[in-house]
């Protein structure tokens, strides 16, 4: 079964349809097919009625005083046909019947509640046959009534019927399925426009779902407001035990940077560096709580590349290292504009320490990504080590730094479902290539 709530409904409706019509143009079919037959019994009985009228009796021998008057029993082979057969043997029949002989011994059961023969030309006929005693001076006399028509009357008439019922069916099909189509357009649409809402809460545009639309949905929403209220308080807890952690550690840390600078040189560094290891290894933790509550945004990417490389520039103008921006100012990207800023910025922070005289950043939507590459012609990685580079503690080259940079961006991304990948750039250097969530 399709996992399409619109294709179910359209099946069960198309479903529901079919049966219906099917019942519809079965009862029609044969509440038709009835009453043509009575009506040709009716007829077929008057027929009988006025030879029963026609015939006399003299001397015990029987005789047609009256004919019915119908001319098509006249006509050989008209398709309407009346017979009497009398005790003797004698027989009288009508002129259409030709030669043809209707001998109730040889008829048999036929549809529509008659029985059936052979008629003059060989088709078959429907007959009404009736036995009855007319009563004479010398007693009772038994008689056969028998009247006819060919078979090919009715059959075509409810054929004719039936191809008319067809067309009509068809067509009412065709109505019913382009109003179950626009039922179920209807219908799904509040399912749309709640689709919409939430994307207006995913992207941090709005924080509550509008308690509108209809009466079934609006205990959905109202359980979707309450997880959305629930994820607000909990962002809340999470940034005051971020502050808290934060706020709990700078003492501490102050007071071992205080003492440090009573200490000899080289016990000083070395404590100067663990601090500030520890600084950032908090901040990287506190980035992660945030990362797993923060709403999302949208951010445009030349805006913001466009900061951060205004910011690095004086850091690389000293070595005269060359920027190459191509970043197209309609992209956006469906992330927090610090955690974009603190991952694009790390990358861009490790290009300017290895470049050599040029830093190159491009960025192109590639279907629901946005791929943005940062190269540098500096001496590159080697291609084994390449995998490794994300890992915390690993150093670029001769790095003094705390190789938690691009671990710190490689989790960011990840965190926003992305990607993050390194090659060697074609100058020789590092190629870091962002695979970011695109705006729609």
């Amino acid at each position: 079964m399709s996992q399409s709530l619109r294709l179910r409904l359209l099946f069960g409706a198309v479903l529901a349809i079919a049966f219906i019509l099917l019942l519809v143009a079965s009862g029609l079919s044969r509440i038709f097919a009835n009453y043509v037959a009575d009506r040709y019994r009716t007829d077929m009985a008057a027929i009988i009625d006025q030879l029963a009228v026609g015939v006399e009796f003299e001397g015990g021998t029987a005789r047609m005083t009256a004919e019915p008057g119908d001319p098509r029993f006249n006509l050989p082979g008209s398709g309407l046909y009346w017979e009497v057969v009398a005790q003797n043997g004698l027989v009288f029949r009508s002129r259409s019947l030709w030669d043809v002989e209707l001998a109730p011994e040889n008829l048999t059961e036929g549809p529509y509640g008659f029985r059936q023969g052979e008629g003059p030309d060989g088709e078959p006929v429907l007959v009404q046959l009736q036995a009855l005693e007319l009563e004479t001076s010398e007693g009772n006399q038994p008689l056969t009534l028998l009247a006819a028509f060919d078979r090919k009357v009715i059959d075509n008439a409810i054929a004719e019927y039936r191809g008319a019922m067809t067309i009509m069916l068809v067509l009412t099909a065709a109505v019913l399925l382009a109003a179950a189509f626009m039922q179920i357009g209807i219908g799904l649409a509040p399912l749309s426009r709640l689709q919409a809402a939430l994307s207006l809460v995913r992207s941090g545009r709005t924080d509550q779902l509008p308690d509108a639309g209809p009466t079934e949905l609006r205990p959905l929403v109202s359980e979707l407001n309450g997880l959305l209220k629930e994820r607000e308080t909990a962002v809340e807890r999470a940034r005051a035990r971020a502050s808290d952690l934060a706020h709990g550690l700078k003492t501490p840390l102050t007071v071992l940077l205080q003492l440090a600078d009573t200490l000899p040189d080289r016990e000083r560094r070395m404590i100067r560096q663990q601090v500030d290891l520890i600084r950032q290894r908090a901040d990287r933790q506190l980035q992660s709580a945030r990362l797993g509550v923060e709403q999302m945004a949208q951010t445009g990417l030349a805006s913001l590349t466009g900061k951060l490389i205004s910011v690095l520039a004086p850091v690389t103008a000293a070595r005269e290292v060359a920027w190459e921006v191509d970043v197209d100012e309609g992209l956006t990207v469906d992330m927090d504009p610090a955690d974009l800023a603190e991952a694009l910025g790390n990358v861009l922070d490790n290009a300017t320490r290895f470049a050599g005289t040029r830093i190159s950043v491009s960025a192109e939507r590639e279907k629901d990504r946005i791929r943005v590459d940062v190269e540098d012609d500096g001496p590159g990685v080697e291609d084994a080590v390449l995998p490794e580079i994300a890992a915390r503690g690993v150093h670029l080259a001769d790095d003094e730094g705390t190789g938690l940079g691009l671990a710190i961006t490689s989790d960011i991304i990840a965190a926003y479902g992305g990607s993050i990948d390194f090659s060697r750039a074609t100058g020789g250097g590092l190629k870091v290539s962002l695979g970011l969530p695109a705006s729609r």
